[in-house]
């Protein structure tokens, strides 16, 4: 995506084909404006990256406009972000200011800018949320003031932010279109492998350009199994050291990019798509290995030949799977409604306060180096919550929604950063079939509905995938794509999670990194092991809470939660609020930790009475 090869002056193909009465003409509306931004849409990505043309043009004829809008819009944030005759602050200003325009215009529903326009009208027309491309266009402006990673974990957490975003755009239009791409949940691995081999394949391509403005966007932990690699390439030098580092790299590029049973089950015309992108990246890689000391000055190309022998079979088997195929051609798009221009408010989240406690208290203020970062809750007692009131098991479960809602409020008022709450337990499946059944539709339920929907609230999933419903885990996927940018309160479920179980998946990703030489397992440290976690970014568990008169950890985090001060309390899960989550706090900032250091003096009564900042709030 990053690759500007300059334009030619052929003329492009402007044929299309028709889609049962729809072709790209029609889809690009009667307004000629329109018209002509999609055409400048279809030469930006052209001319930017051929090879991303080029499998645009196996998707449904009816799809192509609002693929064209979609990288061109990628291209013109790489121009912006590549400037070289611009200072870094001013290339981030320049991508700052285009996503907030971007942002203005789709509020508006049209724009003075010719690709964005296409872009709103293709968001428009087939209802694309294009708010999971904020990261990516943040990580474009974080570039525009230089890359550097130190490991393959940092590495892989950027390149889903650089590339999975304008790839689910993809997805949501192939869905809308009735052609799903449907990703089974069996081959995730595969998927994130091609996912890494498509964007080293990428860096290789582009090192000469990269390093010419300054980026070498390579792990650090690889360039120092190089000795003297790195620094010869910051000069442009073909050495033995990079000849040895360029031939491991596009070895792992192509192990990654090989994976034929990603696509098995897969709409044929999905799957050509991606099998085609699979040979293109292969190809490109044969013509980097061929590249030499090249490499430094040029990006290297495969030949006319090469591609012309992926890409024939291709289209032919393209035309034949979408013939076979009824697509759902979407309505006009409604006209722009004139919505005066916003101004400031254009920079507003749209994210909501949560609303008060029904009682009017208020969380008590407590210093900052008195509050926990994290917090861990096993939530006990739905159950027996129901049994107490005469009900059936799975009635608790749903009463116990209300106080998850609860403490979500709380943690955004009193200012809490993580929170972990433990769903679904592996060892849950021995329950009863109803019991499970209501409490995975009570998750799916409260997803599809989105209650936190609206709330400056991050969410993510931890476990296994493995005999949860596939719909719940494309909605538990969704909603971590969907909030991934936010900033306030972090909130993690665990469902369908085990804490050996996430140690054991950790310990297979790094022998597995091991065997692909990212990491040298004579070296290993906890930090290597951090790093292969689902989630490495998770902190440390300050406090553990568990509800419902049990005294267990019960396989939870027992990774994160080494150090938790343990705390539990007798009450049933359902008949908690926030004001118990802020008593839970309350309790941990009257605690001591000292993590195996020295215990400190016997303080004094006077001395240990709890500091004034805490001030628990009032329970009636």
């Amino acid at each position: 995506m990053r690759t500007k090869p300059q334009p030619t002056s052929a003329p492009l193909d402007t044929a299309t084909h028709a889609w049962r009465g729809a072709t790209p003409r029609a889809l690009m509306g009667e307004d000629p404006d329109l018209r002509a931004a999609y055409r400048l849409c279809r030469r930006t990505t052209q001319h930017h990256d051929p090879g991303i043309y080029a499998l645009v043009q196996l998707m449904p004829a009816i799809l192509r406009p609002a693929c064209w809008a979609l990288w061109a819009a990628a291209s013109v944030l790489d121009d912006l972000v590549d400037q070289p005759d611009v200072e870094p602050a001013q290339r981030a200003a320049r991508v700052e200011a285009w996503t907030r325009a971007l942002k203005h215009d789709l509020a508006v529903g049209t724009s003075t800018d010719p690709i964005r326009y296409a872009l709103v009208d293709a968001a428009g027309r087939w209802r694309l949320d294009l708010s999971s491309l904020q990261g990516a266009m943040a990580r474009a402006r974080d570039e525009a003031h230089g890359l550097r990673f130190t490991d393959w974990a940092e590495w892989r957490a950027w390149c889903n932010e650089e590339l999975v975003p304008w790839v689910d755009q993809v997805r949501q239009l192939l869905e809308r279109a009735g052609a799903p791409m449907t990703l089974r949940l069996d081959r995730q691995a595969d998927y994130e492998q091609f996912i890494d081999g498509t964007q080293l394949t990428d860096i290789l391509t582009d090192l000469s350009t990269d390093l010419a403005d300054g980026l070498l966007l390579l792990p650090q932990e690889t360039l120092e199994r190089f000795p003297g690699a790195e620094a010869d390439l910051v000069q442009g030098r073909w050495s033995p050291a990079v000849a040895a580092l360029v031939a491991e790299l596009t070895t792992l590029a192509r192990r990654r990019v090989t994976r034929p049973a990603m696509t098995r089950g897969m709409h044929p015309g999905a799957a050509n798509v991606l099998d085609t992108a699979a040979d293109l990246m292969r190809a490109q890689l044969d013509a980097i290995e061929a590249a030499g000391p090249t490499l430094l000055t040029r990006p290297p190309r495969p030949s006319v030949a090469a591609r012309t022998r992926v890409l024939v079979p291709a289209r032919l088997r393209s035309a034949l799977a979408w013939s076979l195929t009824p697509l759902t051609v979407p309505a006009p798009r409604p006209p722009a409604v004139g919505v005066s221009d916003p101004g400031p408010a254009a920079e507003d989240t749209g994210l909501r306060l949560p609303p008060p406690h029904p009682d009017g208290v208020r969380p008590p203020r407590i210093a900052a180096d008195q509050m926990p970062s994290h917090v861990a809750v096993i939530m006990d007692g739905n159950g027996r919550w129901a049994e107490q009131r005469g009900l059936p098991r799975h009635e608790g479960h749903h009463a116990g929604t209300g106080a998850v809602y609860e403490m979500v409020y709380g943690a955004l008022e009193i200012g809490l950063r993580h929170l972990t709450l433990y769903t679904f337990s592996t060892e849950n499946w021995k329950r009863g079939t109803e019991e499970i059944t209501s409490i995975l539709r009570a998750v799916q339920h409260e997803l599809d509905e989105g209650a936190l929907r609206d709330l400056d609230v991050r969410q993510r999933w931890s476990g296994r995938p493995d005999k949860l419903p596939e719909d719940l885990v494309h909605a538990l996927r969704r909603e971590e794509h969907r909030t991934r940018t936010r900033t306030g309160l972090t909130l993690t479920v665990c469902i369908n999670y085990g804490g050996r179980d996430e140690i054991t998946r950790t310990a297979a990703a790094l022998a597995k990194a091991a065997l692909e030489g990212e990491v040298d397992p004579h070296l290993l440290d906890e930090e290597d092991f951090a790093r292969h976690l689902p989630h490495p970014d998770m902190p440390d568990v300050d406090l553990l809470w568990r509800t419902g008169n049990e005294q267990r950890t019960s396989n939870f985090l027992p990774w994160h939660a080494t150090y938790a001060e343990l705390y539990f309390t007798p009450g049933y899960w359902p008949d908690n609020d926030r004001r118990d989550l802020w008593q839970a706090i309350t309790e941990y900032s009257r605690r001591r930790r000292r993590h195996g250091g020295a215990p400190d003096p016997l303080a004094s009564p006077e001395n240990d009475r709890p500091s004034p900042q805490v001030q628990p709030a009032p329970r009636h």
